[in-house]
């Protein structure tokens, strides 16, 4: 389906009955990375909102550079326009990121974050070094003269200096990116009051183990569930393992 949240044409999935559960997906892909996990909750007589996130899938973006917490009011502006209190969230990667804001915000009843993002990683000279030298050449190649060769140059240097996610956006996605992935959700995790399950990839590289392990200390009441062997996408490489574990957190916090 497709309506207007904030201005936006919004694609989304709203299924079912009985308890509402949102998912959230993570950057770079859309809803129907979740299909799976929508689909098993639907056959336990849920009630599944589904979307793509703002300049994801089916979704317009943003009309301006957002960081979480305007993503966050978007989705907090969805659930009211559907008329959902105080739903289950479960959150992939960024989508991770909006339930830490939302669950801080008390909108949740319980929260499933998988390999949540959220937590800035320690950054290596050389990343801080990158970081430079291209905030270096935009600055050069928008003097007089050299305005002509700025953006070939810059694209030039985002294919030699990849980073997968940021090379693959561009326009206001772009800017959203680097807004988004300086945004420090740590302080925010002891205000989540509400039963809390953390399920991480064991060997996932894109949000460490270690960022899974850091939230079960500082969320109040929080459990984390380690799937050996999986990367970032445990319901994708695990979905029947991945399920079970849902089932039985969201049956035994009712």
């Amino acid at each position: 389906m497709c309506d207007t949240v904030m201005g936006l044409k919004v694609n989304y999935r709203d299924n079912g009955s009985g308890t509402p559960t949102l998912l959230l997906h993570g950057w770079g892909v859309d809803s129907s990375t979740l299909a799976g996990v929508e689909k098993y909750l639907l056959a336990q007589g849920q009630r599944v909102l589904i979307l793509d996130l703002p300049g994801f899938g089916g979704t317009e973006a943003p009309p301006a550079v957002w960081g979480v917490y305007e993503y966050a009011d978007f989705v907090e502006e969805f659930l009211r326009w559907r008329g959902v209190e105080k739903p289950q969230l479960l959150g992939h990667s960024f989508g991770g990121r909006l339930s830490i804001i939302l669950g801080s915000r008390s909108v949740a009843r319980r929260i499933v974050l998988c390999d949540s993002a959220g937590i800035i990683p320690k950054r290596s000279f050389r990343y801080h070094l990158r970081v430079k030298s291209y905030k270096l050449a935009k600055k050069i190649f928008a003097l007089p003269g050299l305005k002509l060769f700025r953006e070939s140059v810059l694209s030039l240097w985002v294919k030699n200096n990849p980073s997968s996610d940021y090379a693959a956006t561009e326009g206001v996605m772009r800017g959203i990116f680097v807004k988004v992935v300086n945004q420090d959700l740590q302080p925010l995790l002891s205000d989540i009051k509400v039963p809390t399950l953390l399920i991480w990839g064991e060997n996932d590289t894109a949000t460490p183990l270690a960022d899974g392990q850091l939230m079960e200390k500082l969320i109040p009441d929080a459990g984390l569930a380690v799937f050996e062997g999986c990367g970032h996408y445990p319901f994708l490489e695990q979905p029947a393992r991945f399920n079970s574990v849902l089932s039985y957190f969201l049956k035994n916090n009712e």
